[in-house]
């Protein structure tokens, strides 16, 4: 019989296990080690049973399990200990504290989906991981964020696979009593709630659900509550669910009712404002229009709210593709804002304005979040070097008459949260050289000097801990293959042949992620004759463990996953190559430690960072992968291999693919597997466990989130939060006056005339010369102190074109004269040698414009004015 309601009974803990209560609820378990332990020795099978989720746990734990507890004095001291440890970790001062900059009070860090631990599982791949990694590497750091996201009923999904091997999706609905998460509460008692205005009069209501993670809250937000109808309970049902007018609301409940919910938090607990906004990706881009409209209500006028709020907001990009950005029709938008639905007092073109598509090679009739979080934030970022090179050109368009390497999109390469992905073998390797305290410090702060320690390790040490993590592998495929087996219909008489899956002697390979066409899940399937001769190899072997679930609405992804699946279902070489469904976080603990290879091979360059190989570095695992992402900036011969690729415009995709396939078998076949199985005169693989050394010593400082999120404080938080303080009312009026006056009058801004002080008509010059240029300018109803004036050089390309430029400004020195005309000049030294060029233009100039590309203003000269369109000395 089913049950009519549903509802969860919570344990009554005796008054000495009190403080589990409070160490289940603070997800800083899911990182500490000695927090789990405890958890485990209160009953190892029911945390087992649990899938080592402590609130499961101690909902489970027979009460006389828990009398007995409570009076044995050495649980109750470890207890104690760990309960203290944690006071310690969130009252104390940590990074930040000691931190001499004036740093921001506080930051509210957005994102549609948070990877905290599999206890909550409110994510779907890379993003949600990144965005979990973040909120623990602050909360490591001291750095005073929140997080804010959505509570999804049904999470993503639960992946299976029929018995053709076709992925299924379920949807388990989740009851957040059961999670690690507490209602955010007014004083007396009631739940807080946020609420949106929704066209027809009717509201969207959404409670607040607080989840600890370390110092950092997060706040979550639930429509599924009473005072919503069907359709409003439904709207946080499922993690990029739904269709557009469904995505569109959890948007706006994710970005402006967000900033209601921190409101609410920092009334209730007292915790500081933030000063920035972290908008990361543009899901929760709505967060600004909210900020505009508080500042609105306090009196300030769109023009100037816009410009208050761009200076306190950071916008980070993680999307190389426009296809992977979220648009909206233009009606749908317009249709849910206004004076009959949310945010009735701003203007309805306004909103529309800032997420238009107004710009060559857009969409003139769709919304799209991404160029509304440019436009809402003064400073942005991509997620690695690469990706930040991909993101300037592609939003190009937003600043014309600019080179992409000058658009205003910065970089901050992605790092993953150590202590989350680093086996306790791993740890205890690193405590046993440097000690407890400095490995912990050396894998949250970084710094290469903590892991230098690496070098001392005997490669004996290595060769084994390496040896251990393998097994642990082949153990935990061994287990899931068996359950997949059993949900695709086989039985047990079946699923003998699984007891010999995988060895641990064998090159084992990872590959997981999810499954979009251009990461390539079977590429390495293009020339399967020659896949099966490395599965099989009599001498040198290898082993691959592959996971990645395909969206459910991509038919696509799914023929991928099916077409694997049929392959490793093959009798001649499934105990070699298996599938394993259902990838999430507990899966991808076991299964980075426990490959030797981590496999990356998506098309170049549309890989954002690709963070995957970078956990897999911290446990010692080589990365061999297409140069994207992360591993295009920081790959060496040392620890790891490039796969060549094929990415030239004129190459067709198949042909690129079996280019591509080709290389990485001739990579495995020459330099992977010979280098694994060689052995020296120690009887050991040194040259590998030399590879897995460099890779520790020196990918391990780069890829920390702690590393991470201390260039996000230093680069653009603390900028952020300057910007914020000095943009008062009076001076966001005063920019915003200047930025109208400057837009109006720039149609009249030119260069009319340059000079130089030598003859260039043999176009050549002799390094160390310096010219003194003269330029005749028109600024219209605009003055000197308006604009700067620059002269920009460097090398030229056969077109003419100048790369690594530099610029320096010119002075006015006469002006205007009769016709209104002023005269800059200044120096130009040649201080390079070769084809060489120059050029000036003209910029805006205030002192708070974060960028002088900020407006999108340029003036440069005509290409009639000969000499004044720039002179070329080669």
């Amino acid at each position: 019989m089913k049950a009519i309601r549903r509802f969860t009974v919570r344990p009554v803990l005796p008054e000495p296990l009190r403080p589990l209560s409070d160490l289940a609820r603070n997800l800083r378990w899911s990182w500490h080690a000695e927090t789990r332990d405890l958890f485990q020795s209160v009953d190892p099978e029911s945390w087992a049973a649990s899938d080592n989720d402590p609130v499961r746990l101690l909902g489970s734990v027979p009460p006389a399990r828990l009398a007995e507890l409570a009076e044995d004095p050495r649980f109750l001291r470890r207890l104690a200990e760990v309960a203290g440890d944690l006071n310690d970790y969130v009252t104390g001062g940590r990074w930040y504290q000691d931190q001499s900059a004036e740093l921001p009070a506080a930051v509210a860090y957005f994102s549609p989906e948070f990877g905290i631990t599999a206890a909550l599982p409110q994510y779907s791949g890379g993003l949600g991981i990144l965005a979990g990694d973040h909120l623990k590497a602050a909360s490591d750091l001291g750095v005073p964020l929140i997080g804010v996201g959505l509570l999804y009923r049904h999470g993503y999904f639960r992946q299976t696979l029929s018995r053709d091997g076709w992925q299924q999706e379920h949807y388990p609905v989740l009851d957040p009593n059961e999670l690690p998460l507490a209602l955010l509460k007014e004083p007396d008692g009631t739940p807080a709630q946020v609420s949106l205005a929704l066209p027809g009069g009717r509201s969207l209501h959404a409670r607040v659900w607080l989840a600890q993670v370390g110092r950092v809250p997060l706040l979550m937000l639930d429509s599924d509550v009473e005072e919503n109808d069907l359709g409003g309970r439904g709207v946080t049902d499922r993690l990029y669910g739904g269709g557009s007018e469904h995505r569109l609301l959890q948007e706006m409940l994710l970005g402006i009712g967000g900033v209601r919910a921190v409101r609410a938090y920092c009334r209730l607990t007292g915790h500081p404002e933030p000063e920035v906004f972290h908008t990361n990706e543009g899901h929760a881009g709505f967060l600004g229009l909210e900020r505009i409209a508080e500042l609105a209500a306090a009196g300030l006028d769109f023009d100037p709210a816009l410009e208050a709020v761009r200076a306190g907001t950071v916008f980070t990009t993680h999307t190389p593709v426009p296809a992977g950005i979220d648009r909206f029709d233009r009606e749908l938008v317009a249709h849910h804002f206004g004076p009959d639905a949310e945010l009735p007092g701003i203007d309805v073109e306004r909103i529309l304005q800032l997420g238009m598509e107004t710009y060559p090679g857009g969409e003139p009739n769709l919304f799209n979040m991404a160029v509304m979080g440019l436009r809402l934030g003064q400073r942005a970022n991509g997620v690695s070097l690469l990706h930040g090179n991909v993101s300037r050109e592609m939003f190009s368009g937003l600043w014309p008459g600019f080179d992409p390497d000058e658009v205003p999109i910065t970089s901050v390469t992605n790092g993953v949260h150590a202590p989350t992905w680093v086996a306790p073998e791993v740890f205890r390797l690193g405590a046993r050289q440097i000690g407890g305290r400095r490995t912990e410090d050396a894998m949250t702060v970084g710094g290469s000097e903590r892991w230098d320690a690496v070098g001392e390790i005997p490669d004996q040490d290595i060769h084994e801990l390496r040896r251990v993590l393998r097994e642990q592998l082949v153990t935990e495929v061994r287990e899931r293959l068996r359950a997949s087996w059993r949900q695709r219909g086989a039985g047990t008489a079946e699923l003998g042949w699984i007891d010999g899956v995988l060895d641990p002697d064998v090159l084992t390979i990872g590959f997981a992620r999810r499954v979009p066409s251009y990461k390539r899940l079977t590429l390495m399937l293009r020339d399967r004759d020659r896949l099966m001769d490395l599965l099989l190899h009599p001498e040198r072997p290898i082993q691959i463990v592959v996971a990645g679930k395909a969206h459910p609405a991509d038919d696509g992804g799914k023929r991928l996953v099916q077409e694997l699946v049929r392959f490793t279902d093959d009798p001649r070489v499934r105990h070699r190559i298996v599938f394993l469904p259902d990838y999430g976080m507990a899966m991808a603990q076991k299964l980075y430690p426990g490959c030797d290879i981590w496999l990356n091979n998506p098309l170049r360059p549309l890989e954002a960072c690709g963070t995957s190989g970078m956990k897999a570095a911290l446990n010692g695992c080589l990365n061999l992968s297409v140069l994207d992402g992360w591993w295009d900036e920081w790959f060496q011969p040392d620890f790891g291999w490039a796969i060549p690729t094929a990415d030239g415009t004129g190459t067709d995709p198949d042909r690129r693919d079996d280019i591509e396939a080709a290389a990485l078998y001739d990579l495995l076949e020459q330099r992977v597997t010979p280098r694994f199985y060689e052995r020296g005169q120690s009887g050991l693989p040194d040259r590998w466990i030399e590879m897995v050394r460099q890779t520790l010593t020196l990918l391990g400082p780069k890829v920390l989130a702690g590393r991470m999120v201390r260039e996000y404080v230093e680069r653009l938080y603390t900028p952020a939060a300057h910007a914020h303080r000095a943009m008062t009312a009076d001076a966001a009026r005063e920019l915003a006056v200047w930025k109208a006056r400057v837009r109006s009058a720039w149609h009249d801004v030119s260069v009319d005339h340059v000079e130089t002080s030598v003859s260039t008509v043999t176009a050549t010059a002799e390094l160390g010369t310096t010219l003194t240029l003269r330029v005749r300018v028109g600024l219209g109803d605009l003055a000197p102190d308006d604009v700067e004036v620059q002269v920009v050089s460097g090398r030229v390309d056969p077109e003419d074109h100048i790369a690594d430029a530099s610029t320096v400004p010119l002075k006015p020195v006469v002006g205007p004269d009769t016709d209104g005309r002023w005269t800059y000049e200044g120096p130009l030294s040649l201080a390079r040698t070769g084809p060489y060029g120059y050029t000036v233009r003209i910029l805006p100039s205030h002192r708070l414009l974060a960028s002088s590309a900020e407006l999108g203003l340029v003036a440069v000269p005509a290409e009639d004015l000969g000499e004044g369109a720039g002179v070329l000395m080669r």
